[in-house]
Protein backbone atom coordinates (compact mmCIF):
# COMPACT_ATOMS: atom_id res chain seq x y z
CA UNK A 1 0.00 0.00 0.00
CA UNK A 2 1.37 3.40 -0.97
CA UNK A 3 2.09 5.91 1.76
CA UNK A 4 -0.60 8.59 2.01
CA UNK A 5 0.80 12.07 1.36
CA UNK A 6 0.15 14.48 4.23
CA UNK A 7 -1.24 17.93 3.41
CA UNK A 8 1.34 20.72 3.20
CA UNK A 9 0.83 24.31 4.29
CA UNK A 10 0.72 26.70 1.33
CA UNK A 11 3.15 29.64 1.32
CA UNK A 12 2.08 32.79 3.11
CA UNK A 13 1.11 35.43 0.49
CA UNK A 14 3.56 38.28 0.06
CA UNK A 15 2.75 41.32 2.20
CA UNK A 16 2.39 43.47 -0.93
CA UNK A 17 -0.20 41.14 -2.41
CA UNK A 18 2.14 40.39 -5.33
CA UNK A 19 1.52 37.15 -7.17
CA UNK A 20 4.01 35.13 -9.23
CA UNK A 21 4.21 35.88 -12.95
CA UNK A 22 2.44 33.53 -15.33
CA UNK A 23 5.42 31.62 -16.69
CA UNK A 24 4.72 28.36 -18.57
CA UNK A 25 5.71 25.41 -16.39
CA UNK A 26 8.31 24.20 -18.88
CA UNK A 27 10.09 27.57 -18.73
CA UNK A 28 10.32 27.75 -14.94
CA UNK A 29 13.88 26.89 -13.80
CA UNK A 30 14.00 23.55 -12.06
CA UNK A 31 17.06 24.39 -9.93
CA UNK A 32 17.90 27.91 -8.72
CA UNK A 33 21.26 28.67 -7.07
CA UNK A 34 21.30 31.75 -4.84
CA UNK A 35 24.23 33.77 -3.50
CA UNK A 36 22.81 35.87 -0.67
CA UNK A 37 25.17 38.82 -0.93
CA UNK A 38 25.06 42.32 0.50
CA UNK A 39 24.19 41.77 4.17
CA UNK A 40 27.30 43.57 5.39
CA UNK A 41 26.86 46.54 3.05
CA UNK A 42 23.19 46.85 4.00
CA UNK A 43 24.19 47.09 7.68
CA UNK A 44 27.05 49.51 6.96
CA UNK A 45 24.71 51.90 5.13
CA UNK A 46 22.65 52.06 8.31
CA UNK A 47 25.53 52.36 10.75
CA UNK A 48 24.89 48.85 12.09
CA UNK A 49 27.25 45.92 12.73
CA UNK A 50 27.53 43.39 9.91
CA UNK A 51 25.72 40.81 12.04
CA UNK A 52 22.51 42.86 11.84
CA UNK A 53 22.54 42.46 8.07
CA UNK A 54 22.83 38.69 8.43
CA UNK A 55 19.90 38.66 10.85
CA UNK A 56 17.73 40.57 8.39
CA UNK A 57 18.74 38.14 5.65
CA UNK A 58 16.93 35.28 7.39
CA UNK A 59 13.50 36.71 6.58
CA UNK A 60 14.64 37.41 3.01
CA UNK A 61 15.67 33.79 2.49
CA UNK A 62 12.43 32.44 3.91
CA UNK A 63 10.43 34.75 1.64
CA UNK A 64 12.45 33.53 -1.35
CA UNK A 65 11.72 29.93 -0.35
CA UNK A 66 7.99 30.66 -0.28
CA UNK A 67 8.25 32.42 -3.63
CA UNK A 68 10.03 29.42 -5.18
CA UNK A 69 7.23 27.14 -3.98
CA UNK A 70 4.62 29.51 -5.46
CA UNK A 71 6.21 29.70 -8.89
CA UNK A 72 7.09 26.00 -9.12
CA UNK A 73 10.88 25.86 -8.62
CA UNK A 74 11.76 22.37 -7.37
CA UNK A 75 15.32 22.90 -6.09
CA UNK A 76 16.86 25.93 -4.36
CA UNK A 77 20.52 26.00 -3.31
CA UNK A 78 21.44 28.72 -0.80
CA UNK A 79 25.09 29.68 -0.21
CA UNK A 80 25.03 30.02 3.58
CA UNK A 81 28.76 29.78 4.43
CA UNK A 82 31.65 29.22 2.03
CA UNK A 83 35.03 27.59 2.57
CA UNK A 84 36.48 31.08 2.06
CA UNK A 85 34.32 32.67 4.78
CA UNK A 86 36.72 31.34 7.44
CA UNK A 87 38.94 34.28 6.45
CA UNK A 88 36.50 36.72 8.06
CA UNK A 89 37.00 38.05 11.59
CA UNK A 90 36.73 35.41 14.35
CA UNK A 91 33.76 37.26 15.81
CA UNK A 92 31.85 37.19 12.52
CA UNK A 93 32.71 33.52 11.93
CA UNK A 94 31.43 32.62 15.39
CA UNK A 95 28.27 34.59 14.77
CA UNK A 96 27.66 32.93 11.39
CA UNK A 97 28.21 29.44 12.80
CA UNK A 98 25.73 30.01 15.60
CA UNK A 99 23.34 31.87 13.31
CA UNK A 100 23.25 29.10 10.69
CA UNK A 101 22.66 26.53 13.44
CA UNK A 102 19.85 28.56 14.98
CA UNK A 103 18.17 29.41 11.67
CA UNK A 104 17.93 25.72 10.78
CA UNK A 105 16.54 24.88 14.22
CA UNK A 106 14.15 27.85 14.17
CA UNK A 107 12.80 27.30 10.66
CA UNK A 108 12.79 23.53 10.22
CA UNK A 109 9.21 23.05 11.48
CA UNK A 110 7.96 25.73 9.08
CA UNK A 111 9.90 24.20 6.20
CA UNK A 112 8.61 20.74 7.04
CA UNK A 113 5.02 22.00 7.21
CA UNK A 114 5.43 23.47 3.69
CA UNK A 115 6.75 20.19 2.27
CA UNK A 116 10.32 21.45 1.88
CA UNK A 117 13.08 18.87 1.99
CA UNK A 118 16.35 20.05 3.51
CA UNK A 119 19.71 18.81 2.18
CA UNK A 120 23.24 19.80 3.15
CA UNK A 121 26.30 20.18 0.91
CA UNK A 122 29.72 21.03 2.33
CA UNK A 123 32.75 19.79 4.20
CA UNK A 124 32.61 18.44 7.76
CA UNK A 125 36.11 19.48 8.91
CA UNK A 126 36.11 22.79 10.85
CA UNK A 127 32.30 23.00 10.80
CA UNK A 128 30.80 23.18 14.28
CA UNK A 129 29.38 19.85 15.43
CA UNK A 130 26.22 21.63 16.59
CA UNK A 131 25.68 22.97 13.06
CA UNK A 132 26.13 19.49 11.57
CA UNK A 133 23.70 18.06 14.13
CA UNK A 134 21.00 20.58 13.22
CA UNK A 135 21.50 20.02 9.50
CA UNK A 136 21.28 16.25 9.91
CA UNK A 137 18.17 16.55 12.10
CA UNK A 138 16.50 18.74 9.48
CA UNK A 139 17.48 16.30 6.73
CA UNK A 140 15.98 13.38 8.64
CA UNK A 141 12.81 15.27 9.58
CA UNK A 142 12.07 16.37 6.01
CA UNK A 143 13.28 13.33 4.05
CA UNK A 144 9.83 12.46 2.66
CA UNK A 145 8.98 16.00 1.47
CA UNK A 146 8.87 16.74 -2.24
CA UNK A 147 7.39 20.22 -2.76
CA UNK A 148 10.82 21.90 -2.84
CA UNK A 149 14.32 20.68 -2.03
CA UNK A 150 16.35 23.33 -0.16
CA UNK A 151 20.07 22.65 -0.33
CA UNK A 152 21.94 24.50 2.40
CA UNK A 153 25.55 24.94 1.30
CA UNK A 154 27.46 25.34 4.57
CA UNK A 155 31.27 25.19 4.64
CA UNK A 156 30.94 24.66 0.91
CA UNK A 157 33.24 25.53 -1.98
CA UNK A 158 32.90 24.47 -5.60
CA UNK A 159 36.60 23.72 -6.02
CA UNK A 160 36.68 21.84 -2.71
CA UNK A 161 33.73 19.72 -3.84
CA UNK A 162 35.46 18.84 -7.12
CA UNK A 163 38.76 18.07 -5.36
CA UNK A 164 36.96 15.83 -2.85
CA UNK A 165 35.16 14.05 -5.69
CA UNK A 166 38.46 13.56 -7.57
CA UNK A 167 40.04 12.11 -4.44
CA UNK A 168 37.14 9.69 -4.02
CA UNK A 169 37.45 8.62 -7.66
CA UNK A 170 41.21 8.12 -7.21
CA UNK A 171 40.60 5.87 -4.19
CA UNK A 172 38.15 3.78 -6.23
CA UNK A 173 40.68 3.45 -9.04
CA UNK A 174 43.49 2.53 -6.63
CA UNK A 175 41.27 -0.13 -5.05
CA UNK A 176 40.54 -1.62 -8.45
CA UNK A 177 36.84 -0.77 -8.21
CA UNK A 178 36.85 1.69 -11.10
CA UNK A 179 38.73 1.72 -14.38
CA UNK A 180 40.21 5.06 -15.47
CA UNK A 181 38.84 4.38 -18.94
CA UNK A 182 35.31 4.26 -17.51
CA UNK A 183 35.44 7.73 -15.92
CA UNK A 184 32.96 9.97 -17.72
CA UNK A 185 31.27 13.20 -16.67
CA UNK A 186 28.25 11.17 -15.60
CA UNK A 187 30.39 8.82 -13.51
CA UNK A 188 32.37 11.67 -11.94
CA UNK A 189 29.18 13.54 -10.99
CA UNK A 190 28.15 10.61 -8.79
CA UNK A 191 30.97 11.56 -6.40
CA UNK A 192 29.79 15.14 -5.84
CA UNK A 193 28.15 16.14 -2.54
CA UNK A 194 24.53 15.75 -3.69
CA UNK A 195 24.55 13.84 -6.99
CA UNK A 196 20.77 13.39 -7.05
CA UNK A 197 20.17 17.15 -7.28
CA UNK A 198 20.05 18.26 -10.94
CA UNK A 199 22.31 20.85 -12.53
CA UNK A 200 21.62 24.52 -11.90
CA UNK A 201 19.33 26.21 -14.43
CA UNK A 202 19.29 29.72 -12.95
CA UNK A 203 22.14 31.27 -10.92
CA UNK A 204 21.15 34.42 -9.00
CA UNK A 205 23.33 36.77 -6.98
CA UNK A 206 22.06 39.76 -5.04
CA UNK A 207 23.90 43.05 -4.28
CA UNK A 208 25.11 43.88 -7.79
CA UNK A 209 28.35 41.90 -7.62
CA UNK A 210 28.91 39.89 -10.80
CA UNK A 211 30.89 36.87 -9.67
CA UNK A 212 30.05 33.21 -9.09
CA UNK A 213 32.41 33.05 -6.08
CA UNK A 214 33.24 29.34 -6.19
CA UNK A 215 29.59 28.28 -5.90
CA UNK A 216 28.37 25.06 -7.54
CA UNK A 217 31.00 25.28 -10.27
CA UNK A 218 30.35 21.86 -11.77
CA UNK A 219 26.58 22.09 -11.55
CA UNK A 220 26.42 25.60 -13.03
CA UNK A 221 28.26 24.82 -16.28
CA UNK A 222 25.20 25.83 -18.36
CA UNK A 223 23.31 27.96 -15.86
CA UNK A 224 21.76 31.26 -16.86
CA UNK A 225 23.27 34.04 -14.72
CA UNK A 226 21.21 36.89 -13.28
CA UNK A 227 22.82 39.59 -11.11
CA UNK A 228 20.39 41.69 -9.07
CA UNK A 229 21.46 45.04 -7.58
CA UNK A 230 19.30 44.59 -4.47
CA UNK A 231 21.17 44.03 -1.20
CA UNK A 232 20.01 40.74 0.27
CA UNK A 233 18.15 42.07 3.35
CA UNK A 234 15.89 43.95 0.87
CA UNK A 235 15.62 40.95 -1.48
CA UNK A 236 12.45 38.85 -1.54
CA UNK A 237 10.36 36.53 -3.70
CA UNK A 238 9.65 39.30 -6.21
CA UNK A 239 13.36 39.43 -7.06
CA UNK A 240 13.42 35.68 -7.66
CA UNK A 241 10.30 35.94 -9.80
CA UNK A 242 11.93 38.65 -11.93
CA UNK A 243 15.00 36.45 -12.32
CA UNK A 244 12.74 33.58 -13.41
CA UNK A 245 11.12 35.84 -16.01
CA UNK A 246 14.57 36.73 -17.36
CA UNK A 247 15.46 33.04 -17.44
CA UNK A 248 12.26 32.20 -19.33
CA UNK A 249 13.07 34.82 -21.97
CA UNK A 250 16.49 33.38 -22.80
CA UNK A 251 17.35 30.89 -25.54
CA UNK A 252 19.24 27.96 -23.98
CA UNK A 253 21.22 26.09 -26.64
CA UNK A 254 23.76 24.08 -24.59
CA UNK A 255 26.41 24.65 -27.24
CA UNK A 256 24.14 23.80 -30.16
CA UNK A 257 22.75 26.16 -32.78
CA UNK A 258 20.10 26.28 -35.46
CA UNK A 259 21.36 27.18 -38.97
CA UNK A 260 20.59 30.76 -39.99
CA UNK A 261 17.89 31.08 -42.66
CA UNK A 262 19.47 32.15 -45.96
CA UNK A 263 17.45 34.24 -48.40
CA UNK A 264 17.23 33.45 -52.10
CA UNK A 265 18.91 36.78 -52.87
CA UNK A 266 21.91 35.90 -50.74
CA UNK A 267 22.35 32.50 -52.36
CA UNK A 268 22.21 33.95 -55.89
CA UNK A 269 24.93 36.52 -55.34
Amino acid sequence: MSKRRRPFRPPTPHVSGARPPAIPADLVPRHVALIMDGNGRWAKQRGLPRTEGHKRGEDSLFDVIEGCVEIGVKYLSAYAFSTENWKRSPDEVRFLMGFNRDVIRRRRDQLNAMGVRVRWAGRRPKLWRSVIAELETAEEMTVDNDVLTLQFCVNYGGRAEIVDAAAAVAREVAAGKLSPDKITEKVFARYLDEPSIPDVDLFVRSSGEQRISNFLLWQSAYAELVFDDTLFPDFDRRNIWRACEIYASRDRRYGGAVPNPVSAVATSE
